[in-house]
């Protein structure tokens, strides 16, 4: 602790970061309980003929926040897969990737390191209809790149690893930069592909469509069943959960160790000052005390040792203020202890 109690740089500094982590972690596991509470409450629709009349009943021909299941077909042409023959899809993203080693100068260690060089994503409107054939009718997904989880296979990857000379390695030795390769990927929202959508639903004219909510709500089209994304967001809140009750914790303990640290100085500044309280008070006591018992013999005593009786007169000044042992311990040339007289001699003092 500093003077005055006031907690040191360094404790205020960790209580000031613990706090703010904190607040950032239990404001992070708000979110996410907001929002697995949001998709808790939607509400479960099924792909089939209701759907129309299930919209016509809700207030503005809206659902603000619906779950449905169906199955992907494409509205117009599909997209073909660049490296796998037959293979058909209405959402198509192709992914560059750079992968090196970097010398970290802190921890002497080479570390992986990954870089998007280049990414390109094409889309085609596409519906989701019912797993069962015949039903008649589809819900159009609007903004599917909007989804806060959408859901993509890897239909193809490869890597290719760069070629380097011994010129290379040395150079890459000294530059601290190790290039391992370039790694092409091929993801791909098949056609037929079982999707559960979580947004708003909305009766447009003749269409029904799937479309971001406007509440704030996440949207989603997960390739997992409803329960499984429910769970999925279930976890990660008791994830945060712990976190925050972590963090909370390590803050009560920073909190109550300055707080311990100013009780402590606070109790040793109150032991100080009662300790110099009654030593003033003692100290007057006994000042008290000699005054009543012992004046006149500290009147009639020595000015340098306070002991001996006063025994000497010194000339010329004629003060009488020192016994016999204290006048020769006097440096030279002696002068009077009062008035700093030079001593030009002494007349022995009788008292009778």
């Amino acid at each position: 602790m500093e003077g005055g109690g006031r907690p040191s740089v360094a404790q205020a500094a960790l209580l000031a970061a613990s706090t703010a982590l904190t607040a950032l972690v239990y404001s992070v596991y708000r979110q996410k309980a907001r929002v697995a509470r949001g998709l808790e409450g939607a509400r479960r629709v099924r792909l089939d003929g209701d759907l129309r009349a299930v919209l016509l009943e809700a207030p503005g021909r809206c659902v603000p926040y619906a779950v449905i299941e169906g199955v992907v077909r494409s509205v117009k042409e599909t997209l073909s897969s660049q490296f796998v023959e037959n293979c058909k899809g209405v959402v198509q993203r192709l992914t560059l990737q750079e992968h090196k080693m970097v010398w970290n100068r802190t921890t002497h260690l080479w570390n992986d390191y990954e870089k998007i060089i280049h990414q390109r994503t094409n889309t085609t409107p596409f519906d989701l209809v019912p797993q069962e054939e015949g039903a008649g009718i589809t819900v159009r997904v609007m903004k599917p790149l909007d989804a806060a989880e959408l859901s993509l296979e890897t239909v193809y990857e490869k890597f290719h690893p760069s070629i380097q000379s011994f010129t290379d390695v040395i150079g890459h030795y000294i530059s601290g930069e190790r290039p391992k390769g370039i790694q092409e990927t091929e993801q791909m929202l098949k056609v037929g592909t079982a999707l559960t959508g979580v947004g708003e639903l909305v009766l447009d004219n003749t269409m029904i469509k799937l479309q971001p909510p406007k509440q704030g709500m996440p949207y989603y089209l997960s390739g997992v069943d409803f329960d499984s994304l429910l769970q999925k967001q279930e976890s990660n809140v008791r994830f945060w959960k712990i976190l925050t009750v972590v963090f909370g914790f390590a803050t009560c303990a920073v909190l109550f160790f300055i707080l311990r640290k100013q009780y402590r100085h606070h109790r040793e500044r109150q032991h100080l000052k009662q300790m110099q309280d009654e030593f003033r008070q003692a100290q007057e006591r006994l000042m008290r005390e000699m005054n009543v018992e012992g004046g006149e013999t500290l009147k009639h005593a020595c000015v340098i040792c306070l002991s001996n009786p006063k025994s000497c007169v010194f000339l010329e000044c004629g003060h009488v203020c020192s016994c016999n042992e204290c006048y020769q311990a006097l440096p030279k040339p002696k002068r009077c202890p009062i008035c700093r007289q030079a001593i030009s001699r002494v007349v022995p003092l009788y008292n009778s």
